[in-house]
């Protein structure tokens, strides 16, 4: 059986290995300022608010420029949107360890926001281009590669970065850029894939701001990722207040580690879980409640909620992430994709950084994390309406791909 399966994956294997490679380093760059959020604060003179946008910035920018990014795909094709994204991204990312100040250094994040945010919407596409008959599969591969990289730029920067940059935030932030050299050239040396010149229909670019099952799957991953992002950005200050700074870097590659069980553990029940509303609300719910006893305990114990919290938002994200390809109509895949960012991660910048301005007025880094909570509380308690919303959307997907085939 495992030899028919991998005979069935031989086709795609190189497309699976890329689209892996893609994911790890669309997180890495992201996720190396959060373990050096306090030399960079003590550096630049940042407060809460401004060193948790060195994290959450990027997915601001995603959620503006994401239709950005479904619109040069829709011209560009795929691969050479995804060599453009990559130029951006290393180089802003690059830009960041020059900076000497706030606002540079906010301006170079927002630069390599929108390469993540012309990017991410590119995977999706590659999926429906390269994948079809594997959408869950190629989804939990590319999702893992994003988490694994995830691990690598908040759990490795201070263990191996930082030694070898000789204790230099900026050396370490840049030297995360050079990953992005390879995977240009392997972009760039790969066969051209016929989709890459396929020409978009007019306007399918353009995400339908009128359904209703966008605007909700776009609020989950809202909330996921401000779980997840939300808890990565503040978990300094969290465990400093507490005195307990030595925990740092083992929370951190924790906490992020997380997602990689997830990854690994839907690999296996991808196409059990995948296209169901039940697993998505019960991610949601005991991402969102694992979260308190974070912020109200302490040491490794608390630590390990934190575990939880990271390993049900990691599943959460491949379930969400496998559904533009499957329920989108056809050529609307980034579109959708999108849609979802733009809502998504919206939400995402906006409700954590109203945690860090909380936590700044009343001062309690704990409190950051208070409106996370109450999102993915929210976004929990809408299952009902989810499942026939789905049901609705992949009836009419049958009811459309049955008038093509006839």
């Amino acid at each position: 059986m495992l030899m028919t399966v991998f005979r069935d994956l031989r086709p795609i294997a190189p497309a699976l290995f890329l689209l892996w490679c893609l994911g790890v380093y669309l997180r890495l760059t992201l996720m190396a300022a959060a373990p050096l959020a306090p030399r960079i604060a003590d550096d630049l003179g940042l407060g809460q608010s401004a060193t948790g946008a060195l994290t959450t910035l990027p997915l601001l920018m995603l959620a503006v420029a994401a239709i950005a990014g479904s619109f040069i795909v829709s011209r560009l094709g795929a691969r050479r949107t995804a060599v453009l994204a990559l130029l951006l991204l290393a180089g802003a990312s690059a830009a960041r360890g020059l900076s000497p100040s706030l606002p540079w250094i906010l301006l170079a994040t927002a630069a390599m926001g929108l390469g993540i945010a012309v990017l991410q919407p590119t995977l999706p596409a590659m999926v429906r281009e390269n994948c079809a008959g594997q959408i869950a599969l190629a989804t939990a591969i590319y999702t893992n590669g994003m988490l694994v990289g995830e691990v690598i730029g908040a759990g490795l920067t201070l263990p191996l970065l930082i030694p070898i940059s000789g204790d230099n935030w900026r050396i370490a932030i840049m030297l995360w850029s050079l990953p992005a050299i390879p995977l240009l050239l392997f972009l760039l040396r790969r066969p051209r894939h016929a989709a890459d010149t396929q020409v978009a229909l007019p306007g399918s670019w353009i995400p339908d701001w009128r359904d209703p099952l966008l605007w909700h799957l776009g609020l989950l991953m809202g909330a996921t990722a401000a779980l997840f992002f939300g808890t990565n950005a503040y978990m300094a200050s969290i465990l400093s207040v507490r005195d307990e700074d030595s925990l740092l870097a083992g929370g951190l590659l924790l906490f992020n580690s997380a997602q990689v069980l997830a990854s690994l553990l839907m690999l296996v029940f991808a196409r059990r879980l995948a296209l169901r509303s039940g697993p998505i609300i019960v991610m949601m719910s005991t991402a969102s409640l694992a979260l308190l006893p974070f912020l109200l305990g302490g040491g490794w114990p608390a630590l390990w909620f934190a575990f939880l919290v990271s390993l049900a938002s990691g599943t959460q994200l491949i379930l969400l992430l496998s559904l533009p390809p499957a329920l989108a109509p056809r050529g609307g895949t980034a579109a959708m994709a999108a849609g979802m960012f733009t809502i998504g991660y919206g939400s995402c910048f906006l409700v954590p950084l109203l945690g860090g301005a909380l936590a700044d007025l009343l001062g309690d880094p704990r409190l950051a994390l208070v409106p996370v909570i109450l999102f993915g509380v929210a976004m929990s308690c809408n299952g009902r309406r989810l499942r026939t919303q789905m049901a609705e959307r992949q009836r009419l997907r049958q009811e459309i791909d049955e008038g093509i085939g006839e």
